[in-house]
C-alpha cells in the first residue's frame, strides 16, 4: 500500500499551519520542509551578520531596518523562505507580522544540510521577488561572502568577498565589511 500524496499548501495555508508548530519550516513549490537544528558555528555567524547589518544601517543613517531569522519572505503563492537575516525599507512592520513583504537584502548562512538549497532554489527564488536587490551567501568555513546583486536586463552580478573586503549594498546604501561578520563570529 502506498502513502497518500502530501497536500500542497499555499503560502497563506503554510503560515497558518506553521504558526503553532514547534521548529522552523520553509515552503518550496507547495511542499513543506523542516529546517535542521542550528550548529553553534552557524548561530554565531548568523548573529554576527545581523549585528553587522544593524551597525551598517546605523552608520549610513539609513531609515531601513534589519531583522533576524524567523521571519518569512514570500516568493510566490507556493514558495516562502526564512532567511538568516534581512533588511527592508519603508514603514515599520506590524509587531505581530510573521512575513516581510519587501526585503531589499536577504542573507543565508551556509550549513552542511542547506548548502545546495541556499545556493540553488533559494538564490533563484529570492531574485524572483522584485524588492530583493542583494543576496548574501555567507560561508562560515571559508570565511567569505558571495554577494549577488540585481543588475540590469534581468542579470545578476556576483562577487566573492573575502576578509579585508567591504561590500557596497546599494540600494539601500550600506557598506558591509566582511571582517565584521567573521571577527565576531
Amino acid at each position: 500500500m502506498s502513502e497518500p500524496p502530501k497536500p500542497r499548501l499555499t503560502v497563506d495555508e503554510f503560515l497558518a499551519w506553521s504558526e503553532d508548530r514547534p521548529g522552523r519550516y520553509e515552503l518550496l513549490g507547495g511542499e513543506v520542509f523542516g529546517m535542521s537544528p542550528q550548529r553553534v558555528r552557524h548561530a554565531e555567524v548568523t548573529l554576527a551578520v545581523q549585528l553587522a547589518l544593524r551597525a551598517a544601517l546605523h552608520a549610513a543613517g539609513s531609515p531601513c531596518r534589519s531583522l533576524p531569522d524567523g521571519l518569512t519572505v514570500r516568493i510566490d503563492d507556493a514558495t516562502a523562505f526564512e532567511p538568516d537575516a534581512l533588511v527592508y525599507c519603508g514603514d515599520r512592520l506590524d509587531a505581530d507580522a510573521v512575513e516581510v513583504p519587501a526585503p531589499v537584502i536577504v542573507v543565508e548562512v551556509l550549513s552542511p544540510s542547506t548548502h545546495g538549497l541556499d545556493t540553488g532554489h533559494k538564490l533563484n527564488g529570492y531574485f524572483r521577488a522584485p524588492s530583493v536587490m542583494h543576496s548574501l551567501i555567507v560561508d562560515p568555513k571559508r570565511r567569505l561572502i558571495v554577494h549577488h546583486r540585481r543588475a540590469t536586463d534581468e542579470l545578476m552580478e556576483t562577487r566573492i568577498a573575502a576578509m579585508g573586503t567591504t561590500l557596497d549594498l546599494t540600494p539601500p546604501g550600506l557598506a558591509l565589511a566582511v571582517a565584521e561578520v567573521f571577527e565576531a563570529g
